[in-house]
């Protein structure tokens, strides 16, 4: 609670601070013009006597002397000496002076201010009382609106301290309302979905690497023992075969696995690669290999991308397809205005539709006991969407008229709009 607290009493402190500023300014701003407007008035009042008495003195003379007026008013008549010649009675308290010549004589009127220094006593009491009571409203107020406004996000950081990397499937209470607060827990909630599923891909990939694992290891073990049971039972060399053989498939499942864990990385590191390039290449160890290869639909296909990282999707796509195919491949490699895309083609069985998007997934082999067989690790493909999802690529699979599989990777063209370079 420490640290909404801390918001609350930070948020309340201001607000007061700032109407307390306001109301100080305001408060000398109202004394200020009430006063100057008051004393406008009696200024007003007391030039309007003056000017009275100086018509009264050119028409009928000079006035007889009188009290104060009612509107405490007073008023002398000096002549050109400066001597008092008429005068009413004097006042004792501030006042200000207005003067009107009238002839050889000079019209004084002294205007009491009493009335303004009661009027501004009477306003400065309320003041007094008003602007401390004003704060205490703006700071009750304040503290209960940041406190509602909090609330959600106390009950978010009560939820997400419950969390653990045992319980992601828990999610953040959404507040109804439509506002800031909403959408960080709306993030959170996709923040919370995405660790969840990073955590269960996680563990499938761990309990999938070591089912694969175990597979050789059991063979290797297996022979061994045989062959310390029954010394002579194993044909010469047979022992060292297969734990060469086993190993090595140890050693291709590891160097995949390590492989899709830089996948992501090795997206950043981004230069010019020549598709084509890759494909020719390729083909060329696959012709080595006795395959038949079409490449008269290659042509130019540059991208933006880890050069190791794009030849490492060419391999696979080509020996997924030697290691399908009847006889023949085909390798295409084509540009358009906003992608390049390169298609590899055999004529072997094909993939079965409701199969295609399957293929992607770690260690998926359609035909297990012929996956094994040929060195297939089920990784293959699962690298090859990595790969070209990490380079804003896509992958597909469909039919080929060769009659077998065909796997189409389009990447995005230097300078369009998907190149994340």
């Amino acid at each position: 609670m420490g640290e909404r607290a801390s918001v609350r009493l930070r948020t309340t402190g201001f607000a007061v601070l700032v109407m307390a500023v306001a109301l100080i300014i305001g408060s000398f701003a109202l004394l200020f013009l009430m006063r100057s407007s008051l004393r406008a008035g009696i200024e007003t009042t007391a030039e309007q006597r003056a000017s009275a008495l100086a018509t009264q003195i050119e028409t009928y003379g000079l006035p007889a002397p009188s009290e104060a007026d009612e509107d405490e008013l007073a008023w002398q008549i000096l002549d050109a000496a400066g001597t008092v010649v008429r005068s009413s009675e004097p006042l004792t308290d501030s006042h200000i002076t207005v003067t009107e010549d009238a002839g050889p004589y000079t019209v004084v009127v002294f205007a009491s201010l009493d009335e303004v220094d009661d009027s501004t006593e009477a306003l400065v009491t309320p003041l007094l009382l008003g602007v401390p009571v004003m704060l205490l409203l703006v700071g009750g107020v304040t503290w209960l609106v940041v406190t509602r406004a909090l609330a959600p996000v106390e009950r978010i950081r009560r939820e997400v301290e419950s969390i653990t990397g045992e319980r992601l499937d828990r999610r953040v209470p959404e507040p109804p309302s439509r506002d800031e607060i909403h959408r960080l827990a709306q993030t959170m909630n996709r923040m919370l979905a995405r660790l969840e599923d990073s955590r269960e891909r996680q563990q499938q990939f761990v309990a999938d690497a070591s089912h694969e694992l175990r597979s050789p290891l059991s063979s290797i073990r297996q022979a061994a023992e045989v062959a310390q049971s029954h010394p002579g039972a194993l044909p010469e060399g047979e022992l060292a075969e297969a734990v060469l053989e086993e190993s090595g498939r140890m050693q291709r499942l590891v160097e995949q696995m390590l492989l899709l864990t830089r996948t992501g990385t090795a997206a950043r590191r981004r230069q010019d690669v020549d598709l084509d390039d890759l494909a020719l290449a390729e083909a060329r160890r696959m012709r080595r290999a006795g395959l038949t290869v079409d490449t008269s639909g290659v042509g130019a296909g540059r991208v933006r991308g880890d050069r190791a990282a794009m030849a490492q999707v060419v391999r696979n796509l080509a020996d997924n397809a030697a290691r399908h195919a009847a006889g023949a491949v085909a390798i295409t490699v084509r540009s358009t205005d906003e992608f390049a895309e390169l298609v590899v083609e055999d004529d072997g069985g094909g993939i079965p539709a409701e199969q295609r998007e399957r293929v992607f997934e770690r260690f998926v082999r359609l035909d297990e006991a012929r996956a094994r067989d040929d060195g297939g690790s089920g990784l293959g493909l699962a690298i090859v969407k990595e790969i070209v999802s990490a380079h804003a690529g896509t992958v597909t699979v469909t039919g080929s008229p060769l009659g077998g599989a065909c796997l189409r990777v389009r990447f995005p063209l230097m300078g369009t709009g998907a190149d994340m370079s």
